[in-house]
């Protein structure tokens, strides 16, 4: 089985707002096979700056998600993600498989190459810089 790149992700929520409007979206993802969820794990941090952890099978909110692991982010990866949050904010640490991206990372390894870097642009980058461009001819 071809194993796609690793991915891991920290998405806040500035005041504890979660609302639960990712899962839907992250259900897809799963369900179309486009990633698969390695673990995930729910940080928040209170008033006082404390830290709270909740993995997702804990908390309703993420009740019915697919999830194939766990258990691969220890107490390290949870304090760094954690150290980067404000005082009352929260955040989903989500380490999941690019599975659409499998059969191109096996043609990679089967080729002799090898990644030497890779990295997410930021949104606000790209779009300004599409915003930017010429039209396609």
């Amino acid at each position: 089985m071809a194993v796609g790149p690793v991915e891991y992700l920290v998405v806040a929520f500035p005041g504890n707002e979660f609302n639960g409007e990712i899962l839907p979206e992250l259900a897809a993802l799963v369900e179309s096979n486009t990633v698969r969820i390695l673990d995930l794990i729910f940080i928040g941090k209170d008033a006082n700056g404390d830290v709270l952890t909740f993995e997702a099978e804990e908390l309703s909110a993420f009740a019915g998600l697919d999830s194939d692991v766990g258990g691969l982010l220890g107490e390290e990866d949870i304090a760094y993600a954690a150290e980067t949050l404000e005082p009352n904010t929260s955040a989903a640490l989500l380490l999941w498989e690019d599975l659409w991206a499998a059969p191109f990372a096996a043609a990679v390894r089967d080729s002799g190459g090898v990644l030497l870097q890779g990295a997410r642009v930021p949104h606000e980058i790209i779009e300004s810089a599409l915003d930017g461009a010429p039209a396609a001819v």
